[in-house]
């Protein structure tokens, strides 16, 4: 079989792709019935046949345990993160302070950078300015720091980029980030 995909498995490759592009049609359409939805599946198939999307190497494994444990600490992080900035905005009102600090990342896959990049930003409080990919440096603005908070920031980054990887980083990533926490 070697590198040539099959037939069908090419067909469940592009099975979540087809499902979203219907759910789109049918919310386009404003309607839900048999006939919008068996038109959206077919306007997905014809668009996913016409236009195939590249088949992509992530080197990412998706391991399900440690998925659901990066939810939960995003879902917790986003409860934390609302009260915090809350707290700041009715408390110190103008005069928050923040920062800007620089974390260094030890994940060496775009892919997973990414992910960490868009993780920290999804809560309130944080979020990622630049990334220098040539030095994995992350410069993350966060909002209500004190002078000494820079190690506590870097702290939760490396927790978010471990948690990243132990969720879909392959075998090496997982090894060098773990490698590095010590």
């Amino acid at each position: 079989m070697g590198e040539r995909m099959t037939r069908r498995q090419r067909a469940l490759r592009r099975l979540p792709l087809v499902c979203w592009l219907t759910v789109v049609w049918v919310l386009l359409w404003g309607s839900f019935d048999l006939g919008t939805l068996f038109f959206g599946v077919v306007v997905a198939l014809l668009v996913t046949w016409l236009f195939p999307l590249p088949m992509i190497r992530t080197g990412m494994v998706l391991r399900p345990v440690p998925l659901l444990r990066l939810a939960a600490y995003l879902a917790w992080d986003l409860v934390i993160s609302t009260v915090r900035v809350a707290w700041q905005a009715v408390a110190h009102r103008r005069a928050t302070t923040a920062g800007i600090v620089a974390t260094t990342l030890h994940a060496d896959s775009d892919h997973l950078i990414a992910i960490v990049a868009s993780a920290v930003s999804l809560a309130p409080g944080k979020f990622v300015l630049q990334i220098d990919r040539a030095e994995l440096t992350c410069y993350v603005y966060a909002l209500g720091m004190r002078p000494g908070d820079e190690d506590s920031v870097r702290r939760e980054v490396r927790f978010l980029e471990r948690l990243v990887v132990e969720a879909v980083g392959s075998t090496a990533q997982r090894d060098l980030v773990r490698g590095s926490a010590g």
